[in-house]
Formats: C-alpha cells, sequence, structure tokens
C-alpha cells in the first residue's frame, strides 16, 4: 500500500501559519543541502494531496515560479506543476487546475482508496483543516516537519482537531544552516 506522507513548515511552537495565514516568519533562504533533501523526498511521491482552500494558493505560487527560469526553485515548481495533483473539495464539482482532478466523497474511504492504487507514495501540503483531519482519521503513515526557528505565539495549526494521544516514531532528524531542522516521523500504529 502507498505511504501518505505529511510534509509541512511549522513553528517552534506548533503553528504553520498565523492566525490570518501569515507565513512571513518563514525561513526561505535554503542551503543546497535543504533543497536536495526536499527534491528527494518529493522524487518519492508521484501524487500531491492538497485541501481546496490552499489549491489556489499552492498552483498560483508555482506556477509563477515556473515563469522564472534562474528562481532557485524553478526545478522544485516544475516538479509541483506536472505531479498529478487530488483536491479533496466538498464545494467544487469540476477541477479548474491544470494536473488535479477533485475527490468529494468521506475523507477515508477517499484516501483509502488512492493508497490502495497502484503508483508511489502520496504527499500532503494540505492546509491546516485539511491535515488535522487526515491527522484525526488516523491516515498519515509518515510526518515530515520542518521546524523553523521562529515562535509566532498563535495561528493555524495542524493537531488542532485531535481529542486523542497520537504516538510517532522518530526515523531521523536533520539540522540545516539556515536554521531549519526537519523531524521525520513515522506514526505509530497500536
Amino acid at each position: 500500500m502507498r505511504k501518505l506522507k505529511l510534509q509541512v513548515q511549522i513553528s517552534v511552537d506548533g503553528y504553520i501559519a498565523g492566525p490570518n495565514g501569515e507565513m512571513d516568519w518563514m525561513v526561505w533562504n535554503w542551503d543546497d543541502k535543504l533543497k536536495k533533501h526536499v527534491f528527494e523526498l518529493t522524487e518519492s511521491v508521484d501524487t500531491i494531496s492538497l485541501g481546496r482552500k490552499m489549491t489556489d494558493g499552492f498552483v498560483s505560487y508555482w506556477s509563477d515560479v515556473m515563469t522564472k527560469p534562474n528562481d532557485p526553485f524553478y526545478a522544485f515548481a516544475k516538479k509541483m506543476i506536472e505531479t498529478p495533483k487530488v483536491v479533496f473539495t466538498k464545494t467544487l464539482k469540476n477541477s479548474q487546475w491544470v494536473n488535479t482532478v477533485i475527490a468529494t466523497g468521506d475523507l477515508t474511504h477517499e484516501v483509502i482508496k488512492l493508497k490502495s492504487e497502484n503508483g508511489r507514495d502520496i504527499i500532503v501540503y494540505g492546509g491546516a483543516s485539511f491535515d488535522s483531519s487526515l491527522i484525526k482519521a488516523g491516515l498519515i503513515d509518515e510526518f515530515h516537519l520542518f521546524v523553523n526557528p521562529a515562535a509566532i505565539g498563535s495561528g493555524m495549526t495542524i493537531f488542532n482537531y485531535t481529542n486523542e494521544i497520537h504516538k510517532f516514531a522518530l526515523v531521523k532528524s536533520i539540522a540545516f544552516d539556515c536554521g531549519i531542522v526537519m523531524l521525520h516521523y513515522e506514526t505509530k500504529r497500536t
């Protein structure tokens, strides 16, 4: 079965965005080691999973980077646009984005169906409420948390809707020169 991997930037105090979606606290002066690590992570997948609220910004951001061949994230942007995407939504019937299909059914059923298909792993870039729903349902197999050297005090968290303890096994951690620490966890299944 394919794995569902969550990759997310997070603050030291556990937020993925400020209260109004602010991301100005994130570190973007990534060194080559960090870029290589993220690119290798995405090479293990052939599908991107997104929540509806995140998709507009995600697709438009990486499409814009694709217009700038000298941008240091150009190769990554190309991968983000070319990789097939599944957008989970209750409000849309048709996709308005390139290389994207819509999933409108029950989240757990849709994700289990997607994980059981042939192919490589699936990466989730989510959105706070979408990620939280996946975590609550126990659907995330691996967490790739990119902890930024900033505490923002309040905001959006991916663990907002969990009512129980979720335990993880540390696979590895990597400290990068820019101050980001990547924590790779697997979900402990009881």
